[in-house]
């Protein structure tokens, strides 16, 4: 039997530009009630770019939340009812001056279910094609192109820490090893 928490009630806490709170209060599958603290986020769009030589386009970007400059693959929030796939390919040619010809998805991935609605949407990208970057006003970062070998020892050496960016890298090793996509 399936586990469900049922919602009874919902308070909004505080809207913002990026994330909404709300707190709720949930029916336990025992029947006991509990609260719940939610932050609703409209999703992202992740992109995993892989050129012919086997490098892929990374950034190196500063992330004031964790007040560090981390790795990561070209991505972006996604503004309420945009298509994720759109949205990568945005992100692509915003972030790292790319286009691509062959997009592969990798499927969903959930960074905080313990507290957050975000899902973000990714995909592989090959058939690759420089174009001129266009950052946002806010936005500053290094792109870069790494072997996709050594990015997948930076994640095993720690030195990739981005949740979203683990994933992609390991999830298209695999299937790249295992010959269930090819680009």
């Amino acid at each position: 039997m399936p586990h469900l928490e049922t919602t009874l009630c919902s308070k909004p806490l505080y809207q913002g530009r990026v994330i909404s709170l709300t707190l709720d209060e949930a029916r336990l599958e025992n029947g006991e009630t509990a609260q719940r603290e939610v932050v609703h986020h409209h999703g992202g769009a992740c992109v995993l770019p892989l050129w012919p030589d086997g490098t892929i386009s990374m950034v190196r970007q500063f992330r004031y939340a964790m007040q560090k400059e981390l790795w990561e693959l070209p991505a972006g929030k996604l503004e309420a009812g945009e298509d994720p796939f759109l949205a990568a390919q945005r992100e692509l040619g915003e972030e790292c001056g790319v286009k691509a010809d062959h997009y592969v998805s990798l499927g969903e991935f959930y960074p905080t279910v313990g507290y957050c609605t975000e899902v973000i949407y990714m995909w592989a990208a090959a058939g690759l094609h420089e174009t001129p970057m266009h950052l946002d006003d806010d936005e500053f970062l290094t792109p870069a192109r790494i072997p996709l070998e050594t990015a997948y020892r930076m994640v095993l050496e720690n030195e990739i820490a981005d949740g979203k960016t683990i994933a992609g890298i390991l999830k298209l090793k695999a299937l790249l090893a295992e010959g269930k996509i090819t680009l």
